[in-house]
């Protein structure tokens, strides 16, 4: 006999979910709904307290995390329920931060600073947690942590590479053929003093500040301007820069091969003036026994195969003389570009394996060439005149100057590479000490590099029984002409040869990677953003921009590419490159604003920025950067472009301004797209204005409430 079950129980209705009252820090009392509420941190009696806003749509599963439709949606990582709108501090990216009953998690961090109070809940956590009903790493890939959503944003595949890139690009051929002789010059070791004071208090602010745009927006140098679009041509003024330096720097590289190929041969090329291509002023100082000729244009045999055998300049008469180019510096440049697009075009993917090799071997074999040469003659008067202190010196405001160009250049800030290379980082990177380490690596490489050169030149002097501001010089001249001379002497002369100018190509090929980086990186992100993302593919965009850059930097490889490559030097990346700084050290700290940015790091890396980096991002760094873009104008304005080479060649008027006009044309962008930004916004003057100094997800809600933070003397007045 069967029985008949009981019918199920009705089904019941859930109570609706409670909405209590919560007490701001500041002591009013807000609103909280909690079914699917989404979190907005707002500033409340000039504190920072976290609320929650209901949600129009009901949650199905209160007790996960609603999804937030952002997954791999564009290349900023957006999390649970974030959005951002006037004067709110950015929703973090991490657990909840509320139980689902309702209570607040949110704690008061005092800023020891300034007494103002940011809130914990706005820190990402260092150590992720397994958020309730969120697999690891949520959407995203391995290692980005739950809670934390994917964008389709390639990562570097470990934190080492992103380090090391930072580090190749910074450490550059400027630290091995400039600062040295601009160490002697100016006062020895007395130099370390300005060129020491201004990394710290110009350079590096600036360049934590651009690890710290590009990491938090996972956006290149000019899509990140969507914090502030009135100054997208701050991007734009980058990425020309990056792409007009790569039309010379890279034909050093080029010129580094050549050496590299001429020194597998029995003797080195430059050894002796026996040569059909000596002139009757060669002078063999280093071997010969006889007295130095009376004779005022004297050159050495490294000397005249540079110019008469690598350059042939000799078939040009000037800048509009350049002759035809030379098939054999052509097939080198044509290899350096392939190594760079091979290095490219897979993105971090490729470019962090390869400097692994270019970034670590300059230390090797500067290490080798410090050993080898201090045991030379004459080696330690060289690192006297090198290191000898010259206190008098620091009065000179050109000393200054020099320690300011030197610095700011070498550092990259301005370039845009380091906000590139750091949009790819994951969203907890240690950035700061990445900072830290970068900087002082760089600080220190210049002086070994110092070191390395200077136990060379003190045996040249020794051996030509000369002083040694003869022989000391920077530029190519140093690196292509004087160090040769030196080592050619040296028994096993080919083998220092070639470890000499491998170092320089490992050097030149970081460098140069990191300018390439940031004009795809750019691009790419620019193109997507106005096309989608599949407009096209970064291996034939990477194939485009090297491709152009390598026809251009032609030119270099004629016979008077020498008068290219100095002109290009002097224009490309000049008082532009300080204006790219300059901008963006304001659109950060001033439009931005330092609430903003300070909150954006504590919720990045788990703290607020101190007092020291507040103050020199808002006043020290843009006036070191403005001070130099000032001498530097007066310089350039008030005295002819000339080289010094065989021949002392003064360029003709045209070439000069067709030269400001390269350098305008990227420093244009600035304004240009401040006016286009203006333009292209909705509503009146006023809102057009205000609308293009507000960060882009706060335009809906300037339109529909009128709040707008820079309205308020508090935005403009915070440190």
């Amino acid at each position: 006999m069967s029985t008949a079950s009981p019918p199920p129980p009705p089904p019941t209705e859930a109570p609706p979910a409670p909405t209590t009252p919560t007490q701001a820090p500041g002591g009013e009392d807000v609103g909280v709904g909690v079914r699917g509420a989404a979190t907005e941190v707002r500033l409340v009696g000039g504190r920072a307290a976290t609320i929650l806003a209901p949600s129009p749509i009901p949650n199905p599963h209160p007790h996960l995390p609603r999804d937030d439709g952002y997954c791999s949606s564009d290349s900023t990582p957006k999390a649970t329920g974030e959005r951002r709108v006037a004067g709110v501090l950015p929703q973090p990216r991490g657990p909840p931060s509320s139980t689902p009953d309702g209570t607040p998690l949110v704690k008061a961090a005092p800023d020891t600073d300034s007494g103002e109070s940011v809130p914990v809940a706005a820190v990402a956590p260092r150590t992720p947690t397994a958020v309730a009903g969120v697999p690891p790493g949520g959407c995203g890939p391995p290692g980005l942590g739950p809670g934390l959503v994917d964008d389709g944003r390639e990562s570097w595949g470990k934190s080492m590479d992103f380090l090391l890139s930072i580090i190749g690009f910074a450490v550059d051929l400027a630290n091995v053929w400039r600062f040295p002789f601009l160490c002697y010059r100016n006062g020895g070791g007395a130099f370390l003093l300005p060129y020491f004071l201004i990394t710290v208090f110009g350079a590096l602010p600036l360049f934590f500040m651009e690890l710290v745009l590009g990491q938090y927006n996972r956006q290149g140098p000019i899509t990140v301007w969507k914090i502030c679009p009135f100054f997208r041509g701050v991007g734009y003024c980058a990425v020309l820069v990056a792409y007009f330096v790569s039309f010379y720097y890279n034909v050093i590289i080029a010129w580094s091969i050549h050496f590299v190929y001429a020194s597998f041969s029995y003797e080195l090329p430059w050894t002796s003036c026996n040569h059909t291509w000596n002139t009757a002023n060669c002078w063999d100082g280093i071997t010969s026994l006889e007295p130095r000729p009376n004779i005022s244009n004297l050159m050495s045999p490294s000397e005249e195969y540079f110019n008469y055998v690598v350059l042939q300049m000799h078939g040009s008469d000037g800048f509009d003389d350049l002759g035809l180019p030379q098939l054999g510096l052509v097939a080198c440049g044509f290899i350096t570009y392939i190594i760079l697009y091979l290095s490219l075009f897979k993105g971090v993917k490729s470019s962090g394996k390869v400097v692994w090799v270019t970034a670590t071997m300059p230390y090797v074999i500067l290490t080798l060439l410090l050993i080898r040469g201090a045991l030379l003659p004459g080696a330690a008067d060289g690192l006297l005149y090198y290191i000898k202190p010259s206190i008098s010196a620091l009065s000179k405001p050109q000393v200054w100057y020099e320690a300011a160009v030197q610095v700011f250049f070498s550092v990259g800030a301005g370039f845009g590479v380091h906000l590139s290379y750091a949009s790819y980082n994951h969203f907890n990177n240690n950035c700061y000490r990445d900072c830290l380490i970068t900087s002082l690596v760089n600080a220190f490489t210049s002086f070994y590099s110092g070191l390395v050169i200077f136990t060379y030149l003190g045996y040249m002097a020794f051996k030509q029984k000369t002083h040694i501001s003869t022989v000391a010089t920077d530029g190519p001249g140093l690196v292509f002409q004087v160090y040769p001379e030196a080592v050619a002497t040296l028994p096993g002369s080919q083998f220092w040869s070639c470890l000499f100018f491998l170092m320089l190509i490992a050097l030149g090929l970081d460098s140069g990677m990191g300018g390439l980086e940031c004009v795809i990186t750019g691009m790419l992100d620019e193109l997507r953003r106005t096309f989608g993302r599949k407009t096209i593919r970064r291996e034939l965009f990477t194939a485009l921009v090297v491709g152009s850059s390598f026809l251009v930097s032609i030119a270099n490889f004629c016979q008077g590419g020498m008068y290219v490559f100095h002109w290009l030097d002097n224009y490309a990346a000049g008082i532009s490159l300080l204006c790219s700084a300059l901008f963006e050290a304001l659109g950060v700290a001033w439009f931005y604003g330092l609430r903003r940015f300070s909150a954006d790091i504590q919720h990045m890396l788990g703290f607020r920025p101190r007092l020291y980096w507040r103050v020199c991002w808002k006043f020290v760094s843009p006036l070191f950067i403005l001070i130099t873009i000032v001498i530097g104008l007066q310089s350039q304005l008030t005295s002819r472009l000339e080289y010094h080479g065989p021949i002392h060649y003064q360029y003709p008027g045209w070439a000069e301004a067709i030269g400001w006009m390269i350098t305008c044309s990227s420093m244009l962008m600035i304004p240009l797209w401040m006016v286009i930004s203006v333009c292209r916004q909705p509503g009146t003057l006023r809102q057009k204005v205000l609308l293009s100094i507000t960060p882009e997800e706060e335009h809906q809600k300037v339109l529909q409430t009128g709040e707008v933070p820079c309205l308020d003397w508090g935005h403009w007045l915070h440190l």
